[in-house]
């Protein structure tokens, strides 16, 4: 079983840490950790990407140099460190796991991830 925790409501250039937590095997077998967000009306947006390794991270333009996604394998919990938050930011946040790796920025299209998890909701005030 897979869970975003995490979310809540903070001002505009605040920050939040949101963690994916994995039960069972979910993250123990993943390639892949990614993490997306849906805000109202909107599709689904992919953020950021982290191989099993650690080495290899993808950020999509929007939040890189804003946000980091980092792992604890002990925990089996990934993390995405949230800075200099955004209105725009405000959405529901999700991670999801794949087995196999995709090349680069194939990792933050929803459709290569068939395991997801439960949302959090990040709410950035102006």
């Amino acid at each position: 079983q897979l869970q975003a925790y995490g979310g809540g409501l903070v001002q505009a250039g605040g920050s939040l840490r949101l963690s994916c937590v994995a039960s069972g095997s979910s993250l123990g077998f993943s390639s892949l950790v990614a993490w997306f967000r849906q805000a109202p009306g909107k599709e689904r947006e992919g953020l950021s990407c982290i191989s099993r390794s650690g080495i290899s991270t993808v950020y999509t333009d929007s939040v890189r140099g804003r946000f980091t996604i980092s792992q604890d394998k002990a925990k089996s919990t990934v993390y995405l460190q949230m800075n200099s938050l955004k209105p725009e930011d405000t959405a529901v946040y999700f991670c999801a796991v794949r087995a196999i790796r995709v090349p680069g920025s194939t990792c933050l299209n929803s459709a290569v991830y068939g395991y997801w998890g439960q949302g959090t909701q990040v709410t950035v005030s102006s």
